[in-house]
């Protein structure tokens, strides 16, 4: 049996923190992009896909080095949500007519907005495990 370590309350802050950042940055460049509708839905989409399958995946990993049962499924679709999502906006924004700098504007903020999301899930599992709702270093 594994012991799980608590984070602390500045690695959860700086989790959400980065993940709000990442996707306020993100829908703050589609509310003020001049593409149709139809596109800013497209990337929108591809935003909440993304995060639910990264979630999902590192959910599905960790059951599985917990000793949850997962099945293999399961864990494929997660791996092909993760990675459609990641295609889909590579190909979206390569066929985009967009600025090479809002492009990479784009990436980025999709990127820092799926790996906090992993590490947001992973801080609030880990405070769970421990038996508390308040991480390390805060006070009652």
């Amino acid at each position: 049996m594994t012991t799980v370590q608590r984070p602390t309350a500045a690695f959860v802050g700086a989790a959400w923190l980065a993940m709000l950042i990442g996707a306020v940055a993100y829908l703050a460049g589609l509310y003020n992009a001049t593409m149709a509708l139809n596109e800013k839905g497209y990337y929108l989409t591809v935003l909440l896909y993304g995060l639910f399958g990264a979630i999902s995946l590192q959910k599905s990993v960790r059951d599985r080095l917990e000793g949850t049962p997962v099945t293999s499924m399961y864990f494929g679709l997660c791996w092909i949500a993760t990675l459609s999502a990641l295609v889909l906006l590579a190909v979206g924004l390569f066929n985009a007519t967009l600025a090479p700098s809002e492009k990479g504007f784009y990436a980025m903020a999709y990127t820092l907005s799926l790996f906090a999301a992993v590490a947001v899930q992973k801080n609030v599992r880990d405070v769970a495990a421990g038996g508390s709702d308040k991480p390390l270093g805060e006070t009652v």
